[in-house]
């Protein structure tokens, strides 16, 4: 088991910077704004022999509303987890009232800590840190974590504190080469449809901080779990506002997480809000997940409390509104209660099956000319178009190419026929199903004129004269 390392302190230290830093990703949202982080986002470390996992939290504040009671609740789940934890102080701001209570707070814990001092860009060490050796943390390390200035220290004293994170490099790889693939589930939806509630719901355990307000969730958080032997990584994402309602620079960046999720994931579910029905937003999320191949799966959540005549309505709506997502199968939930929740991950797992598929050029063929005796394809100037083979080309979503003469000519109504003909026969469910036509070259289609009669005109021997 990896030794786990949580960073905690007050909001605007620089944690998610130092996080990035040490776990050499940008998974962690950054910007000069207080409270940025509010959810536990954990990362791998491999750094100098080194292999731990970190955990970042959100700031911690006296401040005693529901959304800092719930960050403060987050924060005290990693310490409580953690093997060791590394109090960041802002050496820039000199000691805080706030830090002492904080540092006082993980004394009662009984965790172990250290202390890093960050944002000491120009200034000596011996200055920064003379405020902060009252308390009572030791001495503490000194960083910048934008210049990347002190983390050798700050690495060799983790290795200190935590024997055991020291490891081979080369045992490791070896022994976590035959893992499986995770399958990445991106949850994608409006704000405040009940993404971060439905996480919850899922794991089992307050994961994420979910309140009853548009914008709780503002960066991607990634989960790895293993549900009946079958290994996830959930992926909490921000959720999308039409463009016009976004001003913040900070939302910007949170949507362009969300949009990246999406194409790291292998299959997304999208969350609808029943009492609002299908909304111009619901449809661009669609059209993003369909331009983007992904195996989809429809989460229609707040049903509970809902008439029977508003649950005709919406399922109605939903067929009439979504016509081109009919391969992805919709579930009726409530997260908030659980119901109808624990047939969600069957549904991914079929998705996910379905788009990663493997099918024998043989079968595709086969199936290819039964699909064109049920319907034949049209003619063009006079002559039919003629395919002769299909092989599968890609997978996630999986691509069908098609050979044959004058493909290119095929309508997109003949198309989609073929679509929907593949994936009944091949059983895919949840996933799109891409065709390309590849048509074979005509030799002759620049010189008109046979080769076989040139031939003969050039090797016919010259005409004789009637004087000879």
């Amino acid at each position: 088991m990896k030794p786990v390392i949580a960073l905690v302190g007050r909001p605007n230290v620089g944690k998610s910077t130092i996080f990035n830093r040490l776990t050499r990703s940008r998974d962690a949202l950054v910007a000069d704004y207080a409270g940025l982080t509010r959810d536990r986002i954990y990362g791998t470390v491999r750094e100098e022999n080194l292999d731990f996992i970190l955990i970042d939290t959100g700031g911690l504040t006296d401040q005693t509303d529901n959304m800092s009671d719930l960050m403060r609740k987050q924060a005290k789940l990693a310490i409580d987890e953690a093997d060791l934890v590394l109090f960041i102080v802002d050496g820039r701001a000199g000691l805080m009232p706030s830090d002492t209570d904080v540092a006082q707070q993980l004394r009662s814990d009984g965790k172990p800590v250290r202390l890093v001092i960050n944002k000491t860009e120009g200034e000596q060490r011996e200055m920064v840190a003379a405020d902060f050796y009252s308390l009572g943390l030791g001495e503490p390390q000194v960083i910048s974590a934008t210049q990347g200035r002190g983390f050798t220290e700050l690495l060799e004293e983790i290795k200190v504190c935590l024997p055991q994170a020291e490891v081979l490099f080369e045992e490791e790889d070896e022994a976590t080469d035959d893992r499986p693939d995770d399958i990445r589930l991106a949850v994608l939806g409006r704000p405040n449809v009940g993404k971060s509630t439905l996480i919850n719901r899922l794991l089992g355990e307050e994961r994420v901080v979910a309140f009853d307000e548009p914008g709780t969730t503002r960066d991607s958080i990634h989960i790895p779990f293993e549900k009946d032997g079958v290994n996830y990584t959930l992926i909490d994402t921000a959720g999308v506002r039409r463009r016009s309602k976004v001003s913040e620079k900070l939302e910007k960046f949170s949507v362009l997480k969300t949009l990246q999720a999406l194409e790291d994931a292998n299959v997304a579910l999208l969350v609808l809000d029943a009492h609002e029905g299908i909304v111009e937003q619901d449809l661009h999320l669609a059209g993003l997940i369909l331009e983007s191949g992904r195996a989809v799966v429809l989460a229609v959540n707040k049903w509970d409390g809902l008439e029977k005549s508003e649950r005709e309505w919406v399922a109605t709506n939903i067929e009439r509104r979504l016509p081109f997502m009919n391969f992805a199968k919709t579930h009726f939930i409530s997260a908030l209660h659980g119901s109808g929740v624990g047939l969600l991950l069957k549904t991914v797992r079929q998705a996910y099956q379905s788009a990663m598929t493997k099918v024998p050029t043989s079968r595709l063929t086969r199936v290819l000319e039964d699909a064109v005796s049920d319907h034949q394809p049209p003619l063009v100037r006079g002559r039919r178009i003629k395919f002769r083979y299909a092989h599968l080309g890609g997978k996630n979503p999986p691509r069908i190419i098609i050979h044959g003469n004058q493909t290119d000519a095929t309508p997109n109504s003949y198309k989609r026929y073929l679509e929907n003909y593949f994936r009944d026969v091949l059983k895919l469910q949840g996933t799109p199903v891409m065709i390309e036509f590849k048509t074979s070259d005509n030799p002759f289609r620049d010189n008109p004129t046979k080769p076989a009669d040139t031939a003969v005109k050039k090797n016919r021997p010259p005409r004789r004269s009637r004087k000879d």
